[in-house]
């Protein structure tokens, strides 16, 4: 048995050697440690994706990705990508996306590439066709119409009012209960909360949760989701549609202050407290 245990393993070997080239040969841009590339290289749909037909992405999801986000941040926004895109320090992400063309049945199929640095923070991201940008653009202002009998104005369209509590909503440091929000958060988000009932119907409400750079990126996306669930669940018990409200945590990726200092201490901590926020957008239906 011994003869033939050593050409087996190189056998074995070899093979392994070449499912792994495989995988890294899908869809490999040339790319520099920054991630700058002279040639973008798209991956074929029909010999390469996982889910050719493609998914309906959450557009607010969409316009949240931002340069410098890691893997797991971008994972939480789009999912895990379509295609099998290699093994190892994969650098590029593809993702097919599908966008409804003015609520009729025809739809547009469209293809993004996320590309990585190689410390795996987003470089870049890329669409085919290149018009494919203009799903992310926001909507635009409706006119106003006048309803002659009632003399009463009314917004066609949705209107977006978006909310960001400031600092006395923030979070005490490493937490995420609404017993910890900082003195005079709940009664701001109270208020805030009675202002947008008041304002109209709400269509779609979306909550983010941030955190401060201390900590891990693992961590800090976890906790920055417990925040954002955490205020959900108030909005819930406070009689908005639980079905109208998405939440979601972006970790340490958009911060409001910077602070130089090395040392983890108090001083530190209470220079990043800005950053442990959570913000609201809201879409309402609104009649003036």
């Amino acid at each position: 048995m011994g003869h033939f245990n050593k050409p087996f393993k190189y056998i074995a070997l070899s093979v392994l050697v070449s499912l792994l080239l495989q995988g890294c040969a899908t869809s490999v841009s040339r790319l520099s440690d920054d991630g700058k590339t002279d040639e973008i290289i798209f991956p074929n749909i029909e010999k390469n994706a996982w889910i050719k037909e493609g998914t309906f992405p959450n557009v607010d999801n969409l316009r949240n990705v931002a340069q410098d986000m890691t893997k797991n941040q971008l994972y939480a926004l789009l999912g895990h990508p379509h295609f099998a895109e290699g093994f190892g320090k994969v650098r590029e992400w593809d993702y097919i996306f599908n966008f409804r063309k003015n609520g009729s049945t025809e739809v547009d199929t469209c293809q993004y590439k996320i590309i990585y640095t190689s410390s795996m923070r987003l470089r870049n991201t890329y669409w085919k066709p290149e018009a494919c940008a203009k799903w992310l653009a926001l909507p635009e202002a409706q006119p106003q119409t006048v309803v002659e009998k009632t003399v009463e104005k009314i917004v066609p369209g949705p209107e977006l009012i978006k909310m960001q509590i400031s600092a006395d909503g923030m979070f005490d440091f490493d937490k995420s209960e609404i017993s910890n929000l900082r003195p005079g958060g709940v009664e701001k988000l109270d208020r805030a909360t009675t202002n947008l009932l008041a304002g109209g119907e709400i269509v779609q409400l979306k909550i983010v949760g941030h955190t401060d750079r201390l900590g891990d990126d693992d961590y800090n996306m976890k906790l920055s989701q417990a925040r954002s669930e955490t205020i959900r669940q108030y909005l819930i018990a406070k009689n908005i549609p639980a079905e109208r409200i998405t939440a979601f945590g972006v970790g340490e990726s958009a911060p409001l202050v910077e602070c130089n200092q090395n040392k983890r201490d108090e001083t530190l901590i209470r220079c990043l407290e800005p950053n442990r926020r959570f913000e609201i957008e809201a879409w309402t239906v609104r009649k003036i």
